[in-house]
């Protein structure tokens, strides 16, 4: 349905404030599609073609007002000639809130939306049995993609790069649900560390990608051992939790974009990448060692970010 080829791995060199540069490779995901970008369709590929070989009548999933995933879902339901389904966090939401959310009624998604504080039930796997039974003919995709197949499909990321792959002494990459994470760790050679960048506050990443790599790989020796000695967890650079930011964050979207016309979004990736930019500065990674960032997409969501913050952010 989409060509991954295209997520090419380019070369950037970034200059710092005091006159030193940077240099690293961006593995480029967002270039996959505008809407289905990044990781969003590395993790419903294979949701897809369960329900298509399934005979399914189509995609039920859940997500946020600003949700990549959903419009994700969206429009890959309709490009397969699925129904979807998005249960959405709040109630005083409505397809017209935002630019997002009118994306997803476009591609033919019915919203639900309902209370918050009702949403952690809808999601949780005790609650799976009863969405069956009110959504019979529905393949049910956990938010943000975060099941078995998500994870499978998060592992071509790595395969697809060249052999010189093997050279990249660091990886990192944005989290939400820790989906991308796991499939990226499962790829991973021996020499490498993989960054995780969480968009959240709180140290539940580590348990949920542990258990992901758990349930893909069966075995909880491997899980271990990823986990512990080939993962590091970068849990300063939310900038205040999810969809938070601030100034700096901004002003360093802005000045990567001038200097690279590389273009972030301040969710997931700005943050990403600011980490691996901070994290060289502070002297923790050696400025000699190869360094991957891995783009997962996420740019539909900056003309909905626009709107909340009142202004352009790429000048």
């Amino acid at each position: 349905m989409f060509n991954t080829a295209s997520s090419e791995v380019k070369k950037y060199t970034y200059r710092l404030k005091d006159g030193r540069v940077l240099n690293f490779d961006v593995k480029h995901d967002d270039a996959i599609d505008a809407i289905v970008s990044g990781n969003k369709w590395r993790k419903l590929k294979l949701n897809i073609a369960c329900a298509v070989q399934n005979k399914m009548s189509g995609i039920l999933t859940f997500g946020g007002a600003h949700s990549n995933h959903l419009v994700a879902t969206a429009k890959a339901a309709q490009l397969a000639g699925l129904k979807s389904i998005g249960i959405v966090r709040g109630d005083e939401l409505t397809c017209d809130s935002n630019e997002t959310l009118r994306n997803c009624n476009q591609f033919g998604m019915e919203l639900q939306f309902i209370p918050r504080n009702d949403f952690r039930e809808f999601t949780s796997m005790d609650y799976q049995p009863c969405l069956k039974d009110s959504y019979p003919g529905y393949h049910i995709v956990p938010e943000g993609g975060a099941n078995f197949y998500g994870v499978i499909g998060c592992q071509e990321i790595l395969k697809e790069l060249p052999s010189s792959a093997a050279d990249y002494d660091h990886i990192f990459v944005a989290a939400g649900t820790g989906t991308t994470a796991a499939g990226l760790a499962l790829s991973l050679n021996d020499n490498q560390l993989l960054h995780v960048v969480p968009a959240l506050k709180g140290d539940f990443h580590a348990e949920a990608i542990k258990k992901m790599i758990y349930y893909a790989t069966f075995s909880e020796e491997e899980t271990e051992a990823i986990i512990h000695q080939q993962i590091r967890f970068l849990g300063d650079y939310h900038f205040g939790g999810y969809t938070k930011y601030n100034e700096e964050l901004i002003e360093f979207i802005r000045d990567v974009a001038a200097q690279l016309s590389l273009y972030l979004d301040p969710i997931y990736t700005a943050k990403a990448l600011y980490a691996l930019v901070n994290e060289v500065k502070k002297g923790n990674i050696p400025p000699t060692e190869k360094l991957l960032f891995i783009h997962t997409g996420g740019l539909q969501g900056v003309k909905a970010f626009e709107e909340k913050i009142g202004q352009r952010l790429f000048l």
